[in-house]
């Protein structure tokens, strides 16, 4: 019978050598199933989409997307996400390009994050019980926001599952993607609140054209800043050159036009220029301005004021062109929008055309020093909103409310994305009921047309927020800001739409 055993035990050998084999081979075969479907995981919520290495998506566990600038601040946020209860909360995202690859936009979207932050957690530990909390998580439409359908995707889905999302704040800039996102967004009946678009066609109309609706802004268009940059400026059609980009994007756009509308009856015909598709690259646009600076000197001697309709990167070229005219004898004064805060830390900026007769001022979303300074005027804002924020920045150096990260203020964008956030989360609070934790969706955008009045206006740090039933801020502090010779940036002056502070009622007049 021993043979009989010797042969039990090979066909055992091989059936378990068989086993072992099929075994591998099935193992392997998922580990490089996973393998291949985790490599485009960036994060959890985060992955690269198919033909892009960019990680876009929702980030709910403090994932930097990869930016050691936004390390401590995303921290910190995933750190007072875990301290709420699990069915006493609604979740705010904030949409931003946090994969931008330019300096200048990381730096943006650092500050915008960071305010977001801080009212974030005022809202949660400073709101006298009031309910529900804020989450806050971070969504990526990528770098220049060509994934924005597979983010919009995403952040329906959080409407109806655990995250109860009932806003995304920030958008960022200006862009057609954004404004395609945008629209989609509130298609779908997810409110949105723009902290730094200006855009007038990302905006609801005045004729009550809402192709956006639920939208709200904390920012005034650029209709209203070049108003108010006209009021401060004295702005007259004979003594002024405009110079445009051409075909230009949302923001350039609409600012030229209202600057156009400035200079009606002007005696020169205004100048274009023709940038990269990216805005951000430097392209052959720095030719074109050396040419029109010989135009500008070719003006008129009364002619004293440059307006500029683009983005910052042509803006620095044109300044540093303007540095090398020929008639450095004669003063100019050159206006432009609120892309000028952008050339405050820019290295490549040419500091010493500011000291051949050039100023360079533009608007600004918001600025420190615009309450804390001089004497502020009794409405339309306050120094106490201002002080409150420089509290809890004071607060964030250290746990439990930090460390944020590198702080700035003179860009204004963490005052900017600080107010948004506290716009937001006024709309949530304001649209829920009395007794229950979460509001309906469809209730939060319907908060934004009583944003006004004493009691109901959002006082926030950039200037009082009262909101037209559009869902645009009526009449809303503008601080004028100047580039420095000696770097950075200075506060000039308080500018208004209207050409003066609002009334202390705060409330937007009829048509």
């Amino acid at each position: 019978m021993r043979w009989l055993r010797e042969i039990w035990e090979i066909r055992l050998y091989r059936y378990v050598a068989v086993v072992v084999v099929a075994a591998l081979v099935t193992g392997l075969f998922f580990a490089v199933r996973t393998l291949t479907h985790d490599d485009r995981a960036c994060a959890p919520g985060v992955v690269r989409p198919e033909g892009s290495e960019d990680c876009v998506g929702v980030s709910v566990s403090g994932y930097d997307f990869g930016r050691p600038e936004f390390r401590e601040v995303a921290r910190a946020i995933d750190r007072e996400n875990g301290r709420l209860e699990k069915d006493g909360y609604v979740t705010v995202a904030l949409m931003l390009p946090y994969t931008a690859s330019t300096p200048s936009t990381v730096s943006d979207v650092l500050h915008e994050l960071q305010g977001a932050y801080l009212a974030q957690w005022q809202a949660n530990h400073a709101a006298n019980g009031q309910a529900p909390a804020i989450r806050l998580v971070l969504a990526n439409p990528g770098a220049t926001g060509d994934h924005w359908e597979m983010l919009v995707d995403r952040l329906e889905a959080m409407t109806t599952s655990q995250d109860r999302l009932r806003a995304v704040a920030g958008v960022g800039m200006s862009t057609e993607y954004n404004k395609k996102a945008v629209a989609e967004l509130t298609r779908r009946g997810i409110p949105v609140v723009g902290s730094s678009i200006t855009a007038d066609d990302l905006a609801n109309g005045p004729l009550g054209e809402d192709r956006f609706p639920g939208l709200a802004r904390v920012s005034p268009t650029n209709t209203d800043e070049a108003r108010a940059l006209a009021s401060f400026a004295k702005v007259t059609a004979g003594k002024a050159l405009l110079v445009y980009d051409r075909p230009g994007d949302p923001y350039t756009r609409t600012l030229q036009q209202s600057f156009a509308s400035l200079l009606s009856g002007s005696p020169y015909e205004p100048q274009p220029f023709t940038p990269p598709a990216d805005r951000s690259q430097e392209g052959t646009t720095a030719n074109t301005f050396r040419q029109i600076s010989h135009l500008v000197c070719n003006t008129a001697p009364e002619t004293d004021t440059i307006l500029f309709a683009g983005r910052h990167t042509q803006l620095r070229q044109f300044i540093n062109a303007l540095g090398a005219r020929g008639c450095q004898d004669r003063r100019f004064t050159l206006l432009t929008g609120d892309e000028g805060s952008y050339l405050s830390g820019d290295t490549k900026l040419d500091k010493g055309a500011l000291r051949h007769n050039l100023s360079v001022r533009y608007t600004s979303l918001a600025h420190p020093a615009a309450w804390t300074t001089g004497n502020p005027p009794a409405t339309g804002g306050s120094p106490q909103a201002m002080r409150e924020l420089n509290a809890l920045l004071e607060r964030a150096k250290r746990e439990p409310v930090g460390p944020i990260g590198k702080v700035g203020l003179d860009d204004g964008q963490l005052i900017i994305g600080y107010d948004a956030m506290r716009l937001t989360v006024h709309g949530i609070r304001e649209a829920t009921p009395e007794g229950k934790a979460v509001p309906p969706l469809s209730d939060v955008g319907l908060q934004w047309p009583q944003v006004k009045g004493k009691e109901l206006r959002v006082d926030g740090a950039s200037g009082w927020i009262c909101l037209n039933v559009h869902g645009n801020p009526y009449n809303k502090a503008v601080p004028i800001v100047e580039l420095a010779p000696e770097g950075g940036s200075r506060f000039v002056k308080l500018a208004w739409p209207e050409g003066r502070p609002p009334s202390a009622e705060c409330l937007t007049p009829g048509s």
